[in-house]
């Protein structure tokens, strides 16, 4: 997301963050990032050396096939090879790694009143006890377990048992309906069902048992395989808030098929000898979050997913022995998969596990975090960081942020200003911001600076990360040399890239290699500056063609909230009959700030002046509010539909509150309705 003003600007990193840094300036990024390219086997295999293997791999580091023209497409590595991921991540720290009394997790609760410290080797006796469980209740190698927590320890521990007995994962995120949950397990056709009481988040009540309750019968109405075992966490904070008793009748409960959580971990044992599984088995399937249509189970496997996970979170955090490092996002999601999970362990890393949201108790939340556990590492979202400018600089000035070194920003590209705020009042002028891009499919950090070693443009994804090899292609698939914008697009795999969607390889190859043939296609157009920067503009079905020229929605919203009365903007395309297509905008104001039509022309002005007259919106419509996923993101399709005036706006079960929806509906533009 770039504006011309933000084009030339250049933040260089810190010279004491260098001195020890694991990639200490550019030149050692560009022969690292050589030597990936021309020598890939020679540089996985480097990294495959430091995890444990029960048999080596028996072919070539990396084997693909990107061009539907040439047979199916794959993507295999260390072909031949056994491990287990649990073991690599747990078992090598407490045995090998002598890091048993290492904190591993600092869990900090909805309420800052409830809080716990985990080792390495009590987390690995918890995750042995639920992988006992799992195997009493029938899970086997192979079969699919569905996860429907909130960001309570129990979750890391029900994925790495997974993971132990070589069972496949589905993580749903812990604030998705009863259907979605129900296609989910549905899809993956899952054995047992992992959820929770209940918990709150923020003030708000989420009853998980009765929803999971709910998910289950719709499953019995369509007709799916039943859920054998219902494994049921019973969630302190939430009874403590809600005054229930432990008593199982205060839960809705079917004695033949749920299990309370304490009780069956109580009567297990805390050792579990690991499945050693071959390298390309599934470790895990992710649904996406369902806004384009119906969700895609992502699959990803066990070498190639640990070698990059654990690559990119040493390189792009510049990990060391001593950091408390910090992922804000939820488990449910791939951020919290990679670089909550399974990046941080395979480092041996001490992280903070995070069930709250930034503003409860109180807007200090995030801050007095980091404070309270002297965090060094903090990665969050653009729209955190654009909730928390909200409230200005005021609430940081209580706490102690100078344990800071490292800012990380994922999710989706963050405009200048929100970079700059995030730059210069959380970081104090001091902290690199890793702007990391990357995907569910991509397992990992794709295109990102290294703190140390890449100088900053704010919003500038920056360059690509080792073995990534990214180019730029236009309409026809030709490659765009120099300066360019078009769509995004990957020449080679990566061990960290998804290797099919569940049960429909087909729709793998139509979704990601149909469009240009050899190529991994991301779906988001780039453009890449005259230095070699990579700006993300937004996904392709959001960039325009006007007038013969393709524009990025992306850049327009950046120039929209650069106005001060501006929160918050999305734009979208509508059909012109002149023009092909036009711009739709929709701005969320800052507090007291009222939208008329003198404001609308003042940003179409805005607009025109940063970009172009050919980018001047047709359209501004007042906002209260956007529609985002549980996960925060915008659901353009959703305002796609509001700009044309379409009546059926299809699933909305994915919206974090339906009811923005209604009060945008009503407030259409008149001239576009």
């Amino acid at each position: 997301m770039v504006v011309s003003e933000s084009r030339d600007e250049i933040y260089h990193p810190p010279l004491d963050l260098r001195r020890d840094a694991h990639v200490p300036d550019l030149n050692s990024y560009q022969a690292m990032y050589k030597k990936s390219l021309e020598d890939p086997e020679a540089f996985w295999k480097e990294v495959a050396d430091k995890f444990f293997w029960k048999k080596p791999a028996a072919g070539p580091m990396l084997q693909h096939n990107f061009d539907i023209t040439k047979g199916s497409i794959f993507v295999r590595c260390m072909e031949g090879a056994k491990t287990n991921m649990c073991y690599n991540v747990l078992d090598r720290h407490v045995k090998e790694g002598k890091l048993g009394e290492k904190v591993a997790y600092y869990w900090e609760g909805n309420s800052p009143d409830h809080h716990l410290t985990i080792t390495y080797r009590q987390l690995l006796s918890h995750v042995c006890r639920c992988a006992n469980v799992l195997k009493k209740m029938g899970v086997k190698k192979g079969d699919r377990v569905s996860i429907y927590l909130p960001m309570i320890p129990e979750l890391v521990y029900t994925m790495l048992a997974c993971a132990r007995i070589g069972a496949v994962h589905s993580i749903v995120f812990a604030g998705f309906s009863s259907e979605s949950l129900c296609d989910r397990i549905m899809d993956a056709q899952s054995s047992v069902l992992v959820t929770a009481d209940g918990v709150y988040r923020g003030e708000k009540l989420i009853n998980l048992k009765q929803i999971s309750d709910e998910a289950l019968e719709k499953c019995r109405e369509k007709g799916s395989p039943e859920v054998n075992k219902c494994l049921v966490v019973k969630h302190e904070a939430f009874r403590t808030k809600t005054g229930t008793s432990s008593n199982k009748l205060q839960t809705p409960w079917d004695s033949r098929r749920d299990v309370w959580w304490d009780e069956a971990t109580r009567a297990a044992a805390d050792e579990c000898e690991p499945e050693w599984v071959d390298a390309e088995d599934p470790l895990f399937v992710l649904y996406t979050s369902g806004s384009t249509g119906k969700p895609k189970g992502v699959v990803h496997t066990v070498a190639g997913y640990l070698l990059y996970t654990s690559l990119t979170f040493k390189y792009v955090f510049d990990h060391h022995r001593d950091d408390v490092y910090w992922c804000t996002a939820d488990i449910g999601w791939i951020t919290g998969h990679s670089y909550i999970t399974y990046g941080p362990l395979a480092n041996g890393a001490s992280s903070v596990l995070f069930e709250g949201i930034p503003v409860h108790p109180h807007v200090g939340r995030f801050w007095e975090v980091i404070e309270k556990y002297r965090v060094s590492k903090f990665y969050t979202a653009p729209t955190a960081i654009r909730l928390l400018m909200k409230y200005g600089s005021e609430p940081l000035q209580k706490y102690d942020l100078s344990s800071l070194k490292i800012l990380g920003s994922v999710g989706e590209p963050i405009n200048p200003e929100a970079w700059r705020w995030f730059y210069e009042t959380v970081g104090q002028n001091r902290c690199p911001v890793v702007d990391t891009f990357w995907q569910t499919e991509t397992g990992g950090h794709v295109l990102t600076p290294l703190p140390a070693a890449t100088p900053l443009k704010p919003g500038s994804a920056t360059f690509p990360f080792f073995g990534i090899e990214p180019t730029v292609l236009n309409e026809d698939g030709e490659e765009l040399q120099g300066e360019a914008e078009g769509y995004l697009v990957f020449r080679k795999p990566w061990p960290g890239l998804m290797r099919t969607v569940y049960k429909d390889h087909e729709r793998f190859e139509n979704t990601y290699f149909k469009k240009f043939p050899g190529y991994y296609v991301t779906g988001d157009g780039c453009r890449r500056d005259k230095d070699g920067y990579y700006w993300i503009t937004g996904r392709i079905d959001d960039m325009l063609n006007v007038s013969g020229h393709l524009m990025s929605t992306a850049e327009v919203e950046a120039a929209l909230t650069l106005h001060p009365a501006v929160l918050e903007a999305a734009a979208v395309s509508r059909p012109h009959k002149m023009k092909g297509e036009c711009l739709y905008c929709f701005v969320t104001l800052r507090d007291s700030r009222e939208f008329s039509s003198k404001m609308a022309e003042e940003l179409k002005r805005l607009v025109r002046e940063k970009i172009g007259p050919i980018a001047t919106p047709d359209f501004i419509q007042n906002a209260p509010a956007l529609p985002k996923t549980r996960s925060g993101k915008i659901m353009r399709r959703v305002l796609r539909q509001i700009a044309r005036n379409e009546e059926d706006l299809g699933d909305l079960s994915t919206l974090s509150d339906p009811k923005v929806v209604e009060v945008l509906l009503s407030q259409r533009s008149e001239a576009a309705a």
